[in-house]
């Protein structure tokens, strides 16, 4: 409890100086880290992509539904022609007058015109459209589940360029912070050499710090420049706002899980898992299509014809009706490959299963044995930052009583601030190990759902 207490306080004080650091010029855009997942999965490409991709699948069920519905044709000719010269010539005992008083006779046609309809119903495929709409749902549902788990990957990628934001500006403000303090420190050594106090020489080690310090901002301030612009992009938001981020949440949260209940929930919860299930049940789908081809297939049919030819012919309420049964036999000894091929892409989907299932243990390992230690480490810094900041009053005290010498005091210093800039980035690492073994177990933080439900 007392180690939380002191986390807290000093990380109060860095984000006080990261809001005076970038308060005290361009105007801040406030942003807490739920706000900054929100708008990096509303501008997410990639998102958009999986919605067009759910949209296909979501059409291709409806597509393999389809073929239940009748198949319905309709066609209609129109013909023109001209008046043909014919002679019958049935009986050749007749004589040639004869012949041309038939031929005479035979009625005049100068158009034609008929119409047809056709439908058919299928009865039994042998499973195959069945078979279909199954495979095409679980696509569909394969295909939920990639958008899924592409949403948990871009929640930690904006988790991490959240807190690599964070650790440049943290590096930014404290480097600031100590600038000041060596700024102040060259001006007091001046004072002192020119009263004869100080060597010429210590003099010149503390202005060697403070150009030592402005190099250091200068690349602090670049890096969080590069950073935040970035971060900006990820948003969708114009790459020149300034972003002022919440420190609040950079709380550690102690395991209350083994590696061992992680792993279960990220084999019950990892949506890249699930949809290699899925597949692998579309293949399996895809197997029981390709034995439809052993099967006969069934189908009711029904159909309408109209003609008109004037003056010769005229047919109306010419309906039929019926059922038909076809079998390919060449199906007996060509589906078999198919067969043997859709059975290999199953096993395909099977062993890569199995792949990803070793994968995820040893991501849910990494990533537990990664955030133990982000929390020890927490421990170690924030130790090590009290030990140097205590060390640097001793030195100073004894400098001011001359017991240490500018050398002493400047290390002394230097080692402050790097401890103080450890100590940041420790939290800022523990919070990305933390959201990176949520991630890992196909989980995310209930702040980050509840804004999306």
């Amino acid at each position: 409890m007392n180690t939380t207490i002191r986390f807290i306080r000093t990380g109060s004080v860095i984000g006080a100086l990261l809001i005076f650091g970038f308060a005290s010029g361009q105007e801040s855009h406030p942003l807490s880290l739920e706000d900054a997942v929100a708008a990096s999965l509303a501008h997410s490409n990639e998102l958009k992509i999986d919605k067009s991709k759910i949209k296909a699948s979501t059409a291709a069920v409806q597509d393999a539904k389809n073929s239940r519905l009748p198949d319905i044709d309709v066609s209609g000719q129109y013909l023109r022609v001209n008046e043909p010269n014919i002679g019958l010539k049935f009986d050749a005992g007749k004589n040639e007058g004869e012949q041309e008083s038939a031929g005479g006779s035979f009625p005049a046609v100068n158009q034609v015109m008929f119409g047809m309809a056709t439908a058919s119903l299928p009865l039994f495929t042998g499973g195959k459209i069945n078979q279909s709409i199954a495979s095409a749902k679980f696509l569909e549902t394969a295909a939920r589940l990639d958008a899924q788990y592409d949403r948990q990957h871009i929640i930690q990628n904006t988790v991490s360029a959240y807190y690599n934001l964070y650790k440049a500006q943290a590096a930014v403000a404290l480097v600031k912070e100590n600038l000041k303090s060596s700024q102040q420190r060259v001006k007091d050594f001046q004072n002192l050499e020119a009263n004869g106090l100080v060597a010429r020489n210590d003099l010149l080690k503390v202005q060697l710090q403070e150009s030592n310090l402005e190099l250091a901002l200068i690349n602090a301030e670049n890096n969080a420049a590069v950073c935040n612009y970035n971060f900006n992009l990820m948003l969708g938001l114009d790459g020149q706002t300034l972003l002022a981020l919440d420190t609040a949440v950079l709380i550690a949260t102690p395991l209350a899980l083994s590696v061992d209940e992680w792993e279960a929930n990220a084999l019950d919860h990892r949506s890249d898992y699930q949809a290699l299930a899925n597949r692998k049940q579309a293949a399996h789908a895809g197997v029981n299509i390709a034995k439809s081809a052993y099967y006969p297939a069934l189908a009711i049919s029904a159909g309408y014809m109209g003609a008109n030819i004037p003056h010769a012919l005229t047919v109306t309420n010419a309906l039929n009706a019926g059922l038909g049964l076809s079998y390919n036999l060449g199906s007996l000894y060509k589906a078999g490959a198919k067969i043997r091929q859709a059975k290999a892409q199953e096993e395909e989907l099977l062993w890569h299963r199995e792949q990803l299932s070793e994968g995820i243990k040893s991501q849910i390992h990494q990533a537990y044995l990664d955030y133990s230690q982000s929390l020890k480490k927490i421990e170690v810094y924030l130790k090590a930052m009290e030990q140097a900041n205590e060390n640097y009053r001793i030195t100073k005290n004894k400098y001011e009583n001359s017991l240490a010498t500018t050398t002493d005091l400047l290390d002394a210093d230097v080692a402050r601030l790097q401890a103080q800039i450890d100590y940041a980035y420790a939290k800022a690492d523990a919070a990305v190990a933390y959201h990176k073994l949520y991630e890992s177990a196909g989980l995310e933080p209930a702040t980050f759902t509840a804004r999306h439900e």
